[in-house]
């Protein structure tokens, strides 16, 4: 089988606009970087998730409903070993080499393409979409799996709760209230969705 390739822009060029830990709100600066497509490659994932020069690119979709938000247990068979057991509310995950519109629209829309399919894998979502906007970035280098990755935050909302997990990495699906998750599952949220949780009201 070949290997996964994924895309990732080096740490240097992605930091050029300055350096941020933890959620930045908005973030035009840093999205323009990632989405020139001559900033970016596809590298070997394995290798990738132990270079801390490189940072691996990832949609991070939170679904909301009124005052409530999507969150799940990532389950045994997440493909991320390090967040096994960890609660999250952000959907999302690599942008492969095998999505065929890389090939076709550099940039943004790849990037985009590459989300809508990384959703589709992950759920099921039976509710008209109210709106769905990129607010900002995360940048964790407190983690192992942070000092890797960096997240594009989007919000996307739903008219009715209406998700349906198609994986099984995805155990015990709900919809809970923001102060809810911040009040009784601090200490097990991964740290992308704390960051997200925490700023809540900004995004």
């Amino acid at each position: 089988m070949p290997e996964e390739l994924v895309m990732a822009v080096p740490r240097a060029v992605l930091f050029e606009p300055g350096y941020f830990q933890g959620l930045q709100v908005g973030g035009g600066a840093w999205l323009e970087t990632i989405f020139e497509p001559r900033n970016s490659r596809f590298l070997p994932r394995a290798a990738a998730e132990e270079n801390p020069a490189w940072k691996q690119v990832i949609p991070y979709v939170i679904l909301a409903h009124g005052d409530t938000v999507f969150c799940y247990r990532r389950g045994q068979r997440s493909t991320e070993t390090r967040l096994r057991a960890l609660h999250s509310v952000g959907l999302g995950g690599h942008i492969r080499h095998t999505d065929d519109s890389l090939f076709t629209a550099p940039g943004r829309a790849a990037y985009d393409a590459a989300l809508e399919r990384e959703l589709t894998e992950e759920v099921e979502i039976g509710a008209a979409v109210l709106s769905d906007t990129l607010v900002g970035l995360i940048n964790d280098d407190t983690t192992p799996v942070g000092r890797v990755h960096i997240g594009l935050v989007h919000i996307r909302r739903l008219a009715a709760p209406a998700v349906r997990p198609r994986e099984q990495k995805i155990a015990a699906p709900r919809f809970a209230t923001v102060a809810d998750l911040l009040g009784g599952e601090t200490a097990e949220l991964e740290s992308w969705s704390r960051l997200c949780l925490e700023k809540w009201e900004r995004l």
